[in-house]
């Protein structure tokens, strides 16, 4: 993540600034950008989504966002993919879906990059447990392990064939092994 000049601005100030590729996020009174994702992070952010979308959306379960700002209890962040269940999702007139999402995600997971602090990724994950997102998800691709955040439970390092814990609701079953297995592209 790289970190603007040590000026503090308001969130307020922050959320009227244009948007920044890579994102950047508010933390705190400071403005960090995230890396640009690489090939392995996009790899597995995509196969996380079509795989989550795919038996949450047709029942109207929830939806799989990438990269959604949300902003809540004094932060604007972008988790690499922001669950939400359907009846949080806030629509127009028009049945379409709010561009601001003034609340955390249901499920909140961080697909950890070799240039990030993870530290700083744990840290906005217990924010979103904080004010009341359910699950929290970080993979780490160098050492195939996925950490499980829930509220009020001590973390749980799951790897190789451990099953992950799902958002309640969600019929999906996955191993941490099936999850990394989406890398290899070729035999």
């Amino acid at each position: 993540m790289i970190q603007t000049p040590s000026q503090t601005v308001t969130l307020e100030e922050f959320l009227k600034l244009p948007e920044t590729k890579p994102a950047s996020e508010y933390i705190d009174g400071k403005i960090i950008q995230k890396p640009m994702p690489k090939t392995r992070h996009s790899r597995l952010q995509g196969k996380l989504i079509d795989t989550i979308n795919q038996v949450t959306e047709a029942a109207r379960i929830a939806y799989a966002f990438p990269e959604l700002r949300c902003t809540f209890g004094g932060r604007s962040l972008v988790p690499d993919i922001a669950v939400l269940r359907w009846e949080n999702i806030e629509v127009d007139e028009n049945g379409e879906p709010l561009d601001d999402v003034l609340i955390p995600p249901n499920w909140t997971i961080e697909i950890l990059s070799p240039e990030q602090s993870s530290n700083r990724v744990t840290g906005n994950i217990l924010h979103c447990l904080k004010y009341g997102c359910e699950l929290g998800w970080l993979l780490d691709p160098d050492d195939r392990s996925i950490l499980i955040f829930q509220p009020e439970k001590q973390p749980e390092l799951r790897q190789g064939k451990d099953e992950l814990i799902i958002l309640e609701g969600i019929p999906l079953n996955l191993t941490v092994e099936q999850i990394f297995a989406w890398l290899k592209m070729r035999e």
